[in-house]
């Protein structure tokens, strides 16, 4: 066996055997270590000898270390209660814990970019330089960072699934962070988030409907991504893209997930009885709805505005509002658009790109100019920043 197909053999193995040791009941920071340490020992052994079961083979290592360290003086004043026998040889368990880790690395005493870290290290399998170099971090930062939420776990009990709202927020945030470093954070967020989809569905309640609608959301988004920008990395706007560069068969895709989870019914996040979609399936259907135009002129802006309406009874999240007043220009013209943004708080870092858009449309030049210009020196991107700074030069090149 190669190194290559052991490092992917262990990628996808460790996240199993680390979430089999937590649910026996070991500590997670400790089972945490022990498993890093049975990865150690495999680099060394399977390319020579690989095993017939490599997950028992993990198990079994990662059982030992686990003993090791609740055998020591310190840990067994912690632990002398949960100390476990090693796992028996044979046949090793089936069962998916996906859904318990993630869970517990999305624990709500965590902070979100804690349990960030966490879940890239613990479930994605990622190494902390790698995860270091995604978030453009020094490793010792993200090293810190990752050891404290650990710190945070220890002693914990957490025996069943957590809420898989927290869950599904993190992974939302770990989709958000785009593109940057070694490793690409949407294309790891899509693979949990399949990951976790495939574990709910194993339950003995089913899958939520949530879940797929995440993984619809950003399927729907990602099947964007060679459009967003150009050769030079300047940023291209969803309707200046050229669509012919957008991946059809993910977009399909998406389509085909969310409307399986609209099918199945309630997300699980309304009051029983209701049968309305949950957040992530309405924003994913606002993006199916971008996806299907064959053009940006062709938008079904209409319908949009019907779904921004039901995501603002949903939440009370301040951009769903700034893109609800977009919609609103798209359908009722750049003042009643204006008029909507007038009633959301000028503080927000897109409040006024939003404006100059609105304003822009409405041909008032110096409005829109102003408003560029503030929203550059806002921009959390250079790319944003340029995209913007040219939108001002070319209105003031036109007056």
């Amino acid at each position: 066996m190669d190194h290559d197909a052991v490092n992917d053999q262990m990628r996808t193995l460790a996240p199993q055997v680390l979430g089999v040791l937590v649910r026996r009941g070991a500590d997670f920071a400790t089972a945490e270590d022990a498993v890093q340490e049975a990865l150690i020992e495999a680099v060394r052994h399977w390319p020579e000898d690989p095993p017939d079961d490599p997950k028992a083979w993990l198990l079994r290592v990662a059982g030992r270390k686990l003993i090791d360290a609740q055998r020591s003086e310190a840990a067994r004043r912690r632990r002398e209660e949960r100390v476990h026998d090693e796992p028996p040889p044979g046949p090793t368990e089936q069962s998916d814990d996906t859904l318990l880790l993630l869970s517990r690395c999305c624990h709500p005493a965590l902070s979100p970019a804690s349990a960030i870290a966490l879940t890239l290290r613990a479930v994605g399998g990622l190494t902390t330089a790698q995860i270091a170099r995604a978030f453009l971090v020094p490793e010792a930062t993200m090293a810190q960072r990752i050891s404290r939420a650990k710190r945070t776990l220890t002693g914990q009990r957490f025996d069943t699934p957590g809420d898989v709202r927290a869950v599904l927020h993190v992974l939302y945030l770990i989709f958000n962070e785009g593109f940057t470093g070694e490793i690409p954070l949407a294309d790891e967020a899509i693979r949990l988030t399949r990951q976790l989809a495939v574990a709910s569905a194993a339950r003995p309640e089913g899958a939520d409907p949530e879940i797929a609608g995440l993984l619809a959301l950003m399927l729907l988004h990602h099947a964007r991504r060679n459009a967003r920008y150009t050769a030079s990395g300047e940023l291209v706007p969803l309707d200046e893209q050229d669509r012919s560069r957008w991946d059809t068969a993910m977009i399909s895709e998406g389509v085909e997930v969310l409307q399986d989870a609209l099918a199945r019914g309630r997300s699980g996040q309304d009051s029983p009885g209701q049968d309305s979609p949950g957040q992530y399936q309405v924003q994913a259907a606002i993006a199916a709805l971008h996806d299907d135009a064959p053009t940006a002129e062709e938008t079904d802006w209409p319908q949009i505005l019907e779904w921004y309406d039901e995501l603002a009874r949903l939440t009370d999240n301040p951009v769903v509002a700034l893109n609800r007043a977009v919609a609103v220009g798209q359908v009722d013209g750049p003042r009643a658009g204006l008029a909507a943004l007038a009633e959301i708080d000028p503080g927000l870092s897109r409040w006024d790109a939003v404006a100059a858009h609105l304003y822009e449309r409405a041909d008032d030049a110096a409005a829109a100019i102003d408003h560029y210009t503030a929203a550059a020196d806002r921009a959390a991107s250079s790319a944003e920043r340029t995209h913007l700074i040219k939108r001002a030069a070319r209105l003031r090149a036109a007056r």
